[in-house]
């Protein structure tokens, strides 16, 4: 799950990190009393879940109320990247003298973190890290011990630092690491960490995304990952909300199975007998009858789908259950679009007769029925 710049920075606070004071705000007259607080020049940053969002016309700077008000107009509800504006964060400008770059990302091949730091922050870090390979500096966090205080000196020494700046900036490291273990956190960053004038640090940026799969741990952004418009469509929200994984995808052969490694399989045969998949749902184990019979609503209501294919293993899942589900979304929402089903499973055989009874076409054979979905979609065109 990404987090707005907004919500990364209260973060940074939390843990006593220097970001530049600022308020959030969602309309063009500045109702917000909180903005007078704020000393000019002001950087007015969109709130979007994307990068480059300086060099897309996302950030624009003030120096005058006129001036904030007529960026407001220009930001709010405007589209920076297929993204909608509906929020903005106001910032007091800061005058620096130095950008650096600090992160800690999961390293899966190492099954560890590194931390990376460069004396070049700022805006195209990528293109950074390939044309000046040596100005990236890494180093491999063994998740038991964590990040020590000592490593982030080394690390802060290297960018050529000392004293007292040196201590500040391995302190900045250490604090990220500990929100990267509190918030299972698989990646934090601060683009640009400026040094100011009077020898503080500021993170004038800051990204963050949390583990999906560590949510549970944490209330707040849980629910905050249904809103709309958080990398997630209505849709997708909807069935996230009983327990279902869903991805919108381009073809028009709808896929719903029950585990993720199925129904990526059935997106792989499809693919190699030469259909185009709709859509990604994964049923996951157990599935109730109200969870199939939602999945299959989802799936048919989009327009691009021309046959849905059902592809189930059954285990905690019986197969009966899931063909009567079938047969009572059809018979519900009077469904016209071509249904084919692949069962195996537990009570595979009172499944195929419950199908077979109502004319469904039903395969053991996943290729099989693979081909049959490829050849109906075809016959639609």
């Amino acid at each position: 799950m990404k987090l707005y710049e907004y919500e990364a920075k209260y973060i940074l606070t939390k843990y006593g990190i220097l970001v530049p004071k600022g308020v959030l705000v969602n309309d063009h007259i500045l109702q917000n009393k909180s903005v007078n607080e704020l000393k000019l020049p002001f950087a007015i940053k969109s709130q979007i879940l994307v990068s480059g969002r300086l060099k897309a016309g996302g950030i624009l700077f003030s120096n005058s109320i006129k001036q904030t008000k007529e960026c407001l107009q220009k930001l709010l509800g405007s589209k920076i990247k297929n993204e909608i504006v509906d929020r903005v964060l106001i910032e007091e400008k800061i005058n620096f003298i130095k950008e650096l770059y600090f992160g800690i990302a999961i390293d899966r091949n190492q099954q560890s973190y590194v931390s990376i730091a460069s004396e070049m922050g700022g805006i195209d870090i990528e293109q950074t890290s390939i044309d000046f390979p040596k100005k990236i500096i890494k180093l491999t966090i063994n998740p038991k011990k964590g990040l020590q205080f000592s490593d982030a000196k080394k690390i802060c020494t290297k960018l050529g630092y000392a004293g007292i700046s040196l201590k500040s900036l391995a302190n900045i490291l250490v604090k990220l690491f500990q929100i990267v273990e509190d918030y299972d956190i698989e990646l934090v960053e601060i683009n640009p960490l400026v040094e100011t004038t009077n020898g503080n640090f500021v993170a004038l940026d800051s990204r963050i995304i949390i583990d999906d799969n560590a949510l549970y741990r944490h209330s707040e952004y849980r629910k905050k990952s249904f809103e709309l418009g958080r990398e997630l469509g209505s849709i997708e929200i909807e069935a996230k909300k009983v327990g279902l994984v869903y991805l919108k995808l381009d073809g028009e052969i709808g896929i719903i199975g029950n585990g993720a490694g199925l129904v990526l399989a059935t997106l792989d045969i499809v693919t190699y007998y030469g259909g185009k998949p709709a859509n990604f749902l994964d049923l996951g184990g157990g599935a109730s009858v109200e969870q199939i019979t939602l999945s299959m609503k989802i799936v048919l209501n989009d327009i691009q789908v021309k046959v849905l294919f059902v592809n189930i293993l059954g285990g905690l899942t019986r197969c009966d259950d899931v063909a009567n589900a079938i047969i009572a979304t059809i018979t519900e929402t009077k469904v016209t679009t071509p249904v084919i089903v692949r069962l195996l499973g537990t009570n595979e055989e009172q499944g195929r007769k419950i199908l077979i009874e109502n004319a469904v076409e039903v395969f053991n054979n996943m290729e099989d029925a693979a081909i049959r979905a490829i050849e109906i979609s075809r016959k639609q065109n």
